[in-house]
């Protein structure tokens, strides 16, 4: 039997979200006169925890029993919000999530068409706001036929209806007040690639972020993937989505630095899965240490975040 070590007591502890979530208060109420935090992202914060919770319990993220992954969830979130308190951004977040969720109850049934749909219209919301969102449609689509195992017409069909309800309705209110340019202009932002490969337009406080998120998903990627084979068939496919989307989501920071207020929320959503399978599931000196390396980077980072408007002047 593998030793314990403080980093699996406290990955296993039920006192470890409670914690976390009074850290997290913390850091919100400490916060808000500096960034000027809107209670709204304290409240999309909160349902987005509560979903990853429901996330990792229904689909058993973890094979034992662990809050890391909300845990994580929660460090990465507010390590970053106050960087980019972005209301846009919590709400994107949120359905992401949703979107996760709902899909995940679509595995290995093709007839699953209400799941489908309900998961695309969550994508459809967050797309009102972010256009650049249908970006990962077509990836997603590909994930639902080799990992999902979901695909079918039925569903197929379901996941188009689901992204194009949302738009059902603000077309109506745009016909209804005769403005016909908006929603065409906001569909032409798919073509604007002006800022490509633009990285000089991320500030060192996003580098430091992004490179942080960047070095905990190649960790949870790589010891995943060294160890997926005591996890279930389920569990793989479904970490292998996280995966490819959490690339996905760097990859598209990289190149369109634009939108990396938003792009940053949708990595740290897989990262914190990919992070807290490695921190619940590991039990060496090196990764007791590495944990309070993650721990330590993750406060720091976040003062600095916090603090970087004074800093600036």
């Amino acid at each position: 039997m593998a030793k314990k070590r403080v980093q699996n007591r406290i990955a296993e502890s039920r006192w470890a979200l409670p914690v976390t979530t009074v850290y997290a208060i913390l850091v919100c109420l400490i916060c808000k006169p500096t960034v000027g935090l809107m209670w709204m992202q304290v409240a999309s914060l909160t349902v987005s925890t509560y979903l990853i919770i429901q996330l990792n319990n229904a689909n058993s993220l973890i094979r034992i029993y662990s809050r890391m992954v909300s845990c994580s969830f929660l460090v990465l979130t507010v390590m970053e919000v106050f960087l980019s308190p972005s209301i846009k951004g919590a709400i994107v977040q949120l359905c992401f999530i949703a979107f996760y969720l709902t899909l995940f109850n679509a595995y290995q049934d093709k007839r699953a068409s209400g799941w489908v749909f309900y998961a695309f219209f969550s994508l459809g919301l967050a797309s009102t706001l972010f256009i650049q969102i249908l970006y990962f449609v077509p990836i997603l689509w590909v994930l639902i036929v080799f990992n999902v195992l979901a695909m079918s017409g039925r569903t197929f069909w379901a996941s188009l209806l689901g992204l194009i309800v949302p738009y059902w309705f603000l077309c109506g209110y745009f016909v209804y007040i005769g403005d016909f340019d908006t929603i065409t202009n906001y569909f032409l932002q798919l073509t604007d690639f002006s800022n490509l490969l633009n990285v000089k337009m991320l500030s060192q406080y996003q580098i430091v972020t992004f490179i942080f998120v960047t070095i905990l998903s190649l960790t949870g990627m790589v010891h995943f993937l060294r160890n997926s084979y005591k996890d279930k068939i389920r569990v793989r496919m479904l970490f292998e989505i996280f995966m490819t989307i959490d690339i996905t989501s760097l990859l598209l920071i990289i190149l369109m630095p634009q939108f990396y207020d938003i792009l940053i929320r949708i990595a740290i959503i897989n990262a914190a899965v990919l992070i807290g399978h490695f921190l619940s599931l590991t039990h060496t000196k090196i990764t007791n240490i590495a944990f309070f390396v993650i721990l330590i980077a993750s406060l720091v980072i976040t003062a600095y975040n916090v603090w970087q408007p004074s800093l600036t002047f």
